[in-house]
């Protein structure tokens, strides 16, 4: 066990990614990279990172921001509840911590948006405590490593996994271990075709020793995916467009367009006209639009309608650019803007 650690720990110590949230032991900086980085690319994070960081340097920065203006720094980075939570802990942590980021695990944990994953990854960066970070990527290597035939989408897995890694790190560099483990599951042991022969721990693998290195992990998820068809109205007033700000769920406090899940424009129209007590003129259909999100999908069935007479949710071209608006809803704003519906 101690000579895989070794080796792996060795390894990316000599091969490591230069990547900039790696050049700081700044927990602030390194958080704020861990949320980026859930579900999301490298590559698309680091434009992000350093956007993010020299907007908001410190806890304190962001706490004081609005969630308007952090939601519109975030906008084309996906999943916005990863956004909400870093301000929402930021205020936290100036409210409850002074301002200073908490050391202690029990602490970190205890932000929204912060599990088990993300609190022992800043742990370990951080401050060099001998917690493993435990994620997909290291769940796979790990896996193959141990030769391990158990779902690795349950709660028992991870469990057992992390339990068998803290043990690796006993009195080890903990940080370098569980960069060590993205970094290897990136260049060889890769969720399909993994490159075992060049591997450094091949020869530690049970996956490769059984031939099962293409077999393994068994990672058989329970998804619900959940469909919704909505009748969406791109609602004008002039050269403005009706955008409405979500009070909660899926894209809370985001702007989007007015939609209902009914079957036609006509009933949407009478739930419009129940809502905001305005009446609509019905202009066209437009074009039917798809957005999938991670467990459900969207289809919208875009109409142009007309308002009789202007209202208080309405944005001209300059206001929308500063808005923060859901990509499943800028596609259908950026197609109308192509094809001339509203002018600049």
């Amino acid at each position: 066990m101690q000579k895989i650690t070794d080796e792996l720990i060795n390894w990316y110590q000599k091969n490591k990614r230069d990547l900039p949230f790696r050049h700081t032991n700044d927990p602030y900086a390194i958080w704020v990279s861990e949320i980026m980085l859930q579900q999301t690319t490298v590559a698309a994070v680091i434009p992000y990172y350093y956007r993010f960081l020299s907007t908001y340097p410190t806890v304190k920065d962001l706490a004081n921001a609005s969630l308007d203006e952090v939601y519109k720094l975030w906008e084309g980075l996906g999943y916005y509840r990863r956004a909400k939570n870093l301000h929402s802990s930021a205020i936290k942590i100036v409210d409850e911590f002074d301002g200073i980021f908490p050391r202690d695990y029990v602490d970190i944990i205890s932000l929204p948006g912060i599990g088990p994953y993300t609190a022992s990854a800043i742990s370990s960066f951080a401050y060099h405590e001998e917690y493993a970070a435990i994620d997909g990527n290291a769940l796979r290597v790990l896996s193959r490593l141990l030769g391990l035939h158990d779902n690795i989408a349950e709660n028992r897995t991870i469990k057992r996994i992390t339990e068998y890694a803290n043990k690796m790190i006993v009195g080890k560099d903990s940080a370098s271990f569980n960069q060590g483990l993205m970094d290897l599951s990136n260049a060889f042991c890769r969720p399909k075709n993994p490159d075992c022969i060049s591997c450094p721990l091949h020869v530690y693998c049970q996956a490769y020793k059984n031939h099962e290195e293409k077999v393994l992990p068994i990672n058989i998820k329970k998804i619900k995916k959940t469909e919704h068809s909505f009748i969406t109205g791109y609602i004008t007033y002039d050269d403005q467009v009706m955008m409405k700000i979500n009070e909660e769920g899926l894209l809370e406090h985001m702007y989007g367009l007015v939609q209902y899940e009914v079957n036609d424009p006509y009933a949407f129209m009478e739930a419009f006209k129940k809502e905001y007590g305005q009446s609509l003129i019905l202009e066209s259909f437009v074009k039917d639009f798809k957005h999938v999100f991670t467990h459900r999908t969207w289809h919208m069935h875009v109409f142009h309608f007309v308002l009789s007479a202007p209202n208080d949710y309405l944005m001209n071209a300059e206001d929308m650019k500063k808005a923060a608006i859901p990509t499943a809803h800028k596609k259908i704003l950026d197609y109308m803007h192509k094809h001339v519906i509203i002018a600049d």
